[in-house]
């Protein structure tokens, strides 16, 4: 490495190439990098569905779900297999590990599902497919019709407009019905004409049909034989024939039946702002841009504004792309400051010329990684944008260390260019072992688990990619600029520092290319101007005057108060150590005392408050549109208090409601009958509160999502309302899962830990997943009808034509699959009396009442049966209002003996914990062996440069110091509000801190050692080490702090998951500065104390020769 720096520094030509290469690789990778406003997190999911319609949720089990899960035991890359059992559909979610096959993994899946011939005959065909999370970025309300028809056209318009833009490639119309054809024969009716549904669902099927009939080969050519009747509109069905009277005269369709061209009979209905709505939903996918779709889109709505009907609006709702404006400003502006006040920190302890050139390492470094980072396949987000903040306090320590060397070798009076090559080089193996030592740090965060694991490898490549491309630019580039720059004039060196701070500080008023050249033009020119004047001279030897203060003030304080502070803790060296094992001890002290409650990922707050409802299932749409409208009317009153009360920042935006639906969980059911799921959501509804910007409004999303629960009070007969308004998130907070063979027994065990958990101060939403099913009528045979021929599964055939319906077509109408349904009229299926009066058609053609041959008692069944690696279980959730409790205190109580009471009297009922405390156990368990091979890693990346095996030890002893400073940074902010506790990413900043702390104390005991090795005693060695090395090390730990101090004491929204990390990083590397320069060069002379002592006992344990007496002659 040696020589490769002295020929660069020789070659500055080479030096320059090599920068100015990095620096365009990132300026040509940037404008081309996606944004968006999150890592994509994927977990390898496969889903299966199986409609079985009309069948209730324990024939869905029995008949579909068991043997599925039956079927798919045994392949190879399952983690999991859950499977929920719903009216009329069974859904299979099989969960792989991360490091799974995907492709085969669903081979095997097809395949094994493929071969199961024992589904029920009603079964369809399975859908399985690789779950890929649709990533939305805005949607758009359209209002104006009243008309359903109207309303799903204008949707289906603005769809296939949007479609066509060249940066738009999926759209789709959510939250409406989709089309359907409904055939309505009365009893009457079929009773009249003597007719069942399976001939009139034969005659529609026989009438309308397109069917080809080959080709004629004539002498003149060929001619296509084509049959061509099939009906595609309401009134078309209407015009078929059904059968013939004797007379010879037909029988229409029209003349048995009604034909309505309508909707699905579904339960849903969508309102924005009051007004019925339909949504578009504008998404995308792979490696799309955020913003350049969400841009096309706006570009499109104004455009298209003023052709639209009168009374039709297109309104923006739910643009992500907001969120990553909102929370990339919020970061960039964290990390302007920082770099600027990492500039001035240096500016004032080292001359400026010195200061430019080790900052330039910042932009240089940072560009270079960009264009890593983007060839790895990341993206420009929230948390690739916090891991280089996190990293730029750390990347000027590298080259703080060369160029502090590389000054003290001018200040001895040594040429500029060889000081520049032997100070670079008498640093080069602490700073690049002390670099991969950091790597190796963050190198397990690359194979972490889950959400938590994903997230923190994206944080951990680009950290690991800014500390390589800021080795490379302090060993071969600044060598070669401190070896030549030559700046003689106090004004040619406050210009020079000028430069990065005005270029850094002109970014606060524009991004805009052309503008912010203009602004620099601008700027460049009023100083040029002063400095022709002959004012800048004046100013610049003030400023290097009030520089040369700061600079002589910390070498003074070097020379005389920190040297005789170090002379006393080497001498007292024993009692030095001991007094840092005992403030170490008050750091976990601390942490077992609670004062700092954990929380492994809180929940970050978005820019909506989601009002979620559920009722009892068979609840009817017109009782829960009436629960909606109550919450809706909270929200509307509160919408008009707030913003009177904060006229000049109103907090709410708009109010979109949903009956039939949960829109907030991109869900809602399909634009077309294609899909097979169609039952019956007329229980659930929500409403949802678009806020404004968390950066322009006073209040937070939980203060007023707080405010609107306490509004909106309880809903009579409510199952569930919850009021959420998290972006993100790793699961439920609390999440107990029970799992058993017995319903009622898992349902018992729910009930009681849900007043349990109630008992607890802060915990909030609790419920259960438990939910009782709609009434049922379950029918059997009587002998009488048996006596008949009737069996039970013709009487269930007849049954489900005359109240679902019988299919008798499915058809293709423009881009819409449209079902033609037989089945009674709307009247008849609504009420009970019409089962009673049904007319049972028997083997021999005969009709008889359904009461005669038949019976049907009414019970209640379940609504959803969950089922988990074979079992059916029941969750029980809830939330934590993170001022009062953490989730962890909860569970913590509940396992010290609460949960083992609740489920002693059923020993075959079992519990676990999902949601966040799954993602926290599976992420934890993943790193912690890793975390220990990195230690080893660590050691080893020590041991090697130092030719040693205790003296990596002493330098791996400042870590624990590190968690200590952690800590007490955390009580700290606590105090001041800027923090609620500890997090996961507290333990992230930690490990960069650990990187930190090595790296200064590496630097300090090779300086240790090369002094001994120049015939210092190792007593003056320790001592000179500690205070020539004082300057870099204090600065490199000063520039972390500040770097990090703008996003530290950000009360912004969008930063609150970062701040722990940024505090455990900036203290924890603060208080280890003391500890690296006066607890490891005493724990240093205890190392040599006791190998004196080692050395000192075989010459004690030896025995000492008897005296020789003289003998006198």
């Amino acid at each position: 490495m040696k020589p490769i720096i002295a020929w660069f520094a020789n070659n500055h030509i080479a030096a320059n190439l090599l920068m100015g290469l990095i620096i365009l690789a990132g300026l040509v990778t940037l404008p081309n990098m996606p944004r968006k406003s999150f890592p994509d997190i994927s977990i390898p999911v496969i889903s299966i569905s199986v409609p079985y319609l009309g069948a209730a949720p324990e024939e869905v089990e029995d008949g579909v779900c068991i043997r599925i899960e039956e079927a798919l035991e045994g392949i190879e890359g399952v983690k999991q297999i859950r499977s929920n059992a719903n009216e009329g559909l069974c859904s299979v979610s099989v969960e792989l590990y991360e490091s799974a096959d995907e492709s085969k993994a669903l081979d095997d899946v097809k395949n094994r599902v493929d071969a199961i011939d024992t589904f029920p005959e009603e079964t369809e065909k399975p859908i399985i497919n690789l779950v890929e999370r649709v990533r939305n970025v805005l949607d758009i309300a359209i209002t104006g019709p009243e008309d359903e028809r109207t309303l799903k056209q204008l949707g289906q318009q603005v769809r296939d407009d949007l479609a066509q833009l060249p940066d738009v490639t999926q759209v789709t119309v959510a939250n409406t019905r989709p089309y359907e054809i409904s055939i309505e024969v009365s009893e009457a009716s079929l009773r009249k004409y003597n007719l069942t549904f399976d001939q009139v669902a034969a005659a529609v099927r026989s009438g309308s049909l397109d069917l080809p009939g080959g080709s004629i080969k004539t002498n003149a050519g060929e001619i296509l034989l084509r049959t061509k009747g099939q009906a595609y509109w309401g009134h078309e069905f209407e015009d078929l024939v059904v059968t013939r009277r004797a007379d010879g005269t037909r029988v229409l369709l029209m003349d048995v039946a009604t034909v309505i061209d309508g909707f699905a009979d579904t339960d849903q209905s969508l309102r924005f702002n009051g007004k019925p709505a339909a949504m578009i939903r504008v998404a995308r996918i792979g490696e799309q841009d955020l913003e350049t779709i969400s841009a096309a889109a706006k570009q499109y709505i104004k455009d298209v504004r003023h052709r639209l009907p009168e009374g039709v609006d297109l309104t923006i709702w739910n643009d992500g792309s907001l969120i990553l404006t909102d929370r990339l400003d919020i970061l960039l502006k964290s990390g302007r400051q920082g770099f600027l006040m990492v500039l001035i920190a240096l500016s004032l302890f080292l001359r400026p010329r010195l200061a430019f050139w080790v900052s330039l390492g910042v932009p240089v470094a940072f560009l270079g990684a960009l264009f890593l980072i983007n060839a790895i396949g990341l993206s420009i987000n929230v948390i690739t944008l916090f891991g280089l903040i996190l990293v730029l306090g750390v990347l000027v320590d590298d080259a703080i260390v060369v160029g502090e060397s590389i000054h003290s070798r001018h200040q001895e009076g040594v040429s500029q260019l060889t000081g520049a090559i032997e100070g670079a080089q008498r640093v080069t193996i602490p700073v690049t072992f002390g670099v991969l030592t950091t790597v190796a740090v963050f190198m397990p965060l690359l194979f972490g688990v889950g959400t938590m694991g994903q997230i923190m490898g994206v944080i951990a490549t680009t950290v690991m990619c800014c500390l390589m491309f800021s080795l490379i630019e302090s060993q071969l580039v600044l060598p070669a600029h401190l070896g030549h720059s030559k700046v003689s004039t106090n004004a040619g060196e406050v210009g020079l520092i000028l430069v990065p701070f005005v270029a850094v500080l002109l970014l606060a008023f524009t991004w805009d290319l052309r503008f912010y050249i203009a602004l620099a033009v601008g700027v460049a020119s009023v100083l040029f101007a002063i400095h022709a004047a002959g004012y800048f001279e004046p100013i610049a030897t003030r400023i290097m005057r009030f520089q040369q203060f700061f600079a002589d003030g910390l070498e003074s304080f070097i020379d005389n108060q920190f040297r005789a502070a170090a002379e006393v803790a080497l001498r007292a060296r024993y009692i030095t150590v001991a007094l840092a094992f005992a403030a170490l001890l008050s750091a976990f002290g601390i942490v077992a005392s609670g004062r700092l409650p954990f929380s492994f990922f809180p929940p970050l707050s978005s820019d909506q408050v989601i009002a979620s409802l559920t009722m009892p299932l068979g609840t009817s749409a017109f009782n829960t549109a009436d629960a909606v409208l109550k919450i809706r009317q909270s929200a509307e009153n509160l919408k008009s208090r707030l913003n009177v009360e904060y006229a000049e920042a109103p907090p709410v935006r708009q109010i979109l409601s949903a009956v039939g639906d949960h829109p907030s969980a991109g869900n809602g059911p399909p634009t077309t009958s294609s899909s097979p799921i169609l039952t019956s959501k007329g229980h659930i509804g929500e409403v949802i509160l678009q806020l404004t910007p968390s950066e322009t409004r006073a209040l937070s999303t939980r203060e007023i999502a707080d405010m609107w629960r306490r509004s909106t009070g309880s809903i009579a007969e409510a199952v569930e309302l919850k009021f959420g308004y998290s972006f993100i998130t790793a699961g439920n907070a609390i999440d107990i899962q029970l799992e058993g063979d017995n319903v009622e027994e898992l349902r018992i065990i729910a009930e009681k830990l849900r007043y349990k958990l109630g008992e607890y101060p802060g915990v909030i939403d609790i419920t259960d997943s438990f939910r009782s099913g709609k009434q049922e009528m379950k029918l059997s045979i009587l002998p009488s009808g048996e006596a008949l021929g009737l069996t039970l599964g013709s009487l269930a055939v007849q049954v489900r034509q005359a109240f679902y319906g019988e299919e008798a077509q499915r058809i293709q109408r423009g881009r819409d699959d449209v079902r033609v349904m037989v089945r009674y009229t709307e009247k008849e299926r609504r009420s009970l009396g019409s089962l009673d009066s049904m007319r049972i058609r028997t083997p021999d053609g005969s009709e008889v009442p359904f009461a005669t041959v038949a019976k049907a008692d009414l019970g209640r069944g379940f609504s959803t049966i969950r089922r988990a690696d074979n079992r059916r279980v029941v969750n029980v959730i809830a939330d934590v209002d993170r001022t009062q409790v953490t989730a962890n205190e909860v569970l913590a109580n509940l396992r010290a003996g609460s949960i083992q009471e609740i489920l002693a009297p059923y020993p075959r009922v079992s519990y676990s914990m999902e949601g966040v405390q799954a993602e926290q156990s599976d992420t934890l368990s993943s790193l912690v062996p890793l975390f220990a091979m990195a230690l080893f890693v660590i050691f080893s990346l020590l041991a090697i440069p130092l030719r040693s095996y205790l003296q990596p030890l002493i330098i791996m002893s400042v870590i624990p110091f590190a968690f200590m400073g952690a800590i007490w940074g955390h009580l700290i902010m606590k105090t001041f509000g800027f923090v609620s506790g500890l997090a996961m990413m507290s333990g992230l900043g930690f490990i960069a801190a650990t990187g930190v702390v090595v790296n200064s104390s590496l630097v300090l005991i090779h300086s240790v050692n090369y002094r001994r090795s120049i015939g210092e005693s190792i007593r003056d060695s320790v001592l000179h080490a500690s205070v020539s090395r004082c300057r870099p090390i204090v600065l490199t730990s000063l520039t972390t702090f500040v770097g990090l101090a703008p996003l530290m004491f950000n009360k912004s929204v969008g930063a609150q998951f970062l701040v722990p990390m940024a505090v455990s990083l900036a203290f924890g590397v603060m208080f280890a500065t003391v500890v690296t320069l006066l607890v490891v060069p005493s724990g240093y002379l205890i190392l040599d104390d006791l190998g004196n002592l080692f050395r000192r006992i075989p010459k004690l344990a030896q025995p000492t020769p008897p005296p020789v007496s003289k003998v006198e002659v």
